[in-house]
């Protein structure tokens, strides 16, 4: 396609969903505008007035940052961002190609048009009545789970959404929040409890999020009645460390104001009166497969995100069909936990995706770098799994450590003879185990006659090194070889009373 240059507002050029009008500075989708900052929409411009054309480096940032000396680094951000809002890479479609060494080029078929219709819409500027962290990056395969949500909050009131560590629990949270802020006439807040150990400091902290008096002895009494004829929703994110407190906090609110509506994230239920829970499950993975596609791989929101993040990372990165199945292998030893897919996939660029893939049998030193900006526990797999571990009774973090001797799936019977010792009895086991189901480090898996749990690989490799850190490894290590022993015994596949190796 020729370069289109000095274009006017007379023009506009169409490729894909998206409408891009340079004189206006506006991209829509499906006439819809899409938020993209200034240079990003610069970058944009200028590939698409010479699409299929290679542009340098050079051109691109002369054109968008003129007369400054930029870093290769801020051009490499801003292409991220763009081919974020352009859903570049998802369901194979493809915009903007690096050429490494080189340049870019907008890879797209590209229509041009003159402008004669009515004004696009304008982006709305009235200032917002809520006070939601904005995303930076874009939320991936938890469409239908927001879209739900969103329907069941106005009825059902109070929703906790419940997951494991860095599963996106917060994402989908600020998501469904963010689709309703039409429903809500008082505004959204957004309390992130994470930082809280005193439950004491609820009322005051929640009066400070509207501005009101914050001196000691404000009560929750005098906050009821500020809130009495609000319609309002609330979002508490990251209670696990105040769960009771909340819990009779939300209540009280619900009681007091009914226009109210609470949604909450959490790594265990609330269990308080009214309360809706929905379980949040990891991302979709590609089965086993050799023969899987770039294309196939795609479909699924692991991928998606692993390709994502990892061109943010690398510019020159990009998903083929020889590396879509060692992509698929690495979400999947990831269980598909967002976090643990967005840090393997920041390593791309020091490791490729082979070597990655190796490495990842040391998952955690692998995955102790994270983005300086997020909160502690968010920065590095470790932490957030330490933000987990770190409030459990000393009986569970016991029992939790000697369960990681399992490599997969294990029974309750499984789990008594590994656990228990002089000092942990069946019963402990027992309650232990359900106590940790419901904190979601111990998956199970109802579906048949018999129940069986696992833990989540990240979670297993976490809790072996703290059983390797104790004093408690080879007892274990024991006891489950026995346990192995015993199975095998009454399967008929080992002979009974056949001696049995001590474990080292």
């Amino acid at each position: 396609m020729a370069a289109f240059t000095g274009v006017s507002v007379e023009f506009s050029f169409s490729f894909g969903r998206f409408r891009l009008l340079p004189g206006q500075h506006i991209l829509l989708e499906d006439e819809k505008p899409v938020h993209l900052g200034s240079r990003a929409l610069g970058i944009l411009t200028m590939l698409v007035e010479h699409a299929g054309e290679l542009v340098s480096r050079d051109e691109l940032t002369s054109r968008v940052w003129p007369d400054t000396a930029v870093e290769e680094s801020s051009l490499r951000v801003h292409i991220a961002g763009l081919r974020r809002a352009l859903g570049d890479g998802q369901a194979g479609k493809r915009y903007v190609a690096n050429i490494p060494g080189r340049g870019y080029r907008f890879v797209a078929p590209v229509a041009v048009s003159e402008e004669t219709g009515p004004a696009p819409p304008k982006i709305p500027t009235a200032a917002p009545t809520h006070n939601l962290p904005a995303s930076l990056t874009r939320m991936i395969g938890r469409e239908d789970v927001t879209r739900t949500l969103s329907v069941w909050l106005p009825r059902r009131r109070f929703i906790t959404i419940v997951g494991p560590a860095g599963i996106g629990k917060t994402t989908v949270a600020l998501a469904v929040a963010n689709r309703m802020t039409a429903t809500y006439q008082d505004g959204i807040r957004f309390v992130d409890l994470g930082h809280v150990t005193d439950p004491s400091r609820l009322p005051r902290l929640m009066a400070f999020v509207f501005g009101l008096e914050t001196q000691s002895g404000h009560r929750t009494h005098e906050l009821i009645a500020f809130l009495r004829n609000k319609k309002m929703l609330f979002v508490f994110d990251s209670c696990e460390r105040v769960v009771e407190s909340v819990a009779a906090f939300a209540v009280d609110l619900l009681k007091s104001a009914p226009g109210l509506n609470i949604l909450v994230t959490c790594r265990e239920p609330l269990c308080a009166e009214g309360e809706c829970v929905r379980r949040l499950t990891p991302l979709k993975v590609p089965p086993v497969s050799r023969k899987l596609t770039a294309t196939e791989a795609l479909a699924f929101p692991a991928v998606q995100l692993f390709v994502e993040r990892a061109t943010e990372c690398s510019d020159a990165f990009e998903l083929t069909n020889v590396d879509a199945p060692i992509v698929a292998d690495i979400c999947r030893k990831l269980d598909g936990i967002a976090l643990a897919i967005e840090l393997a996939a920041a390593r791309v660029d020091a490791f490729g995706l082979r070597e990655l893939a190796k490495l990842l049998n040391d998952r955690f030193r692998l995955l102790m770098r994270g983005r300086r900006t997020a909160v502690r526990r968010h920065q590095t797999l470790s932490a957030a799994l330490d933000w987990s571990y770190e409030v459990l009774p000393e009986c569970e973090r016991l029992i939790l450590r000697r369960l990681a001797v399992f490599d997969s799936y294990f029974t309750l019977e499984s789990a008594i003879r590994v656990a228990t010792d002089s000092k942990i009895a069946e019963l402990d086991v027992v309650n232990a185990l359900a106590n940790l189901v419901t904190k979601s480090l111990v998956a199970a898996d109802i579906g048949g006659d018999t129940v069986h749990y696992r833990l989540l690989e990240t979670t297993r490799v976490y809790a072996r090194g703290k059983l390797a850190e104790s004093d408690d490894l080879e007892q274990a290590a024991q006891r489950h070889a026995e346990n192995h022993q015993n199975i095998l015994e009454r399967a008929g596949l080992a002979p009974s009373g056949m001696p049995l190796m001590r474990v080292r």
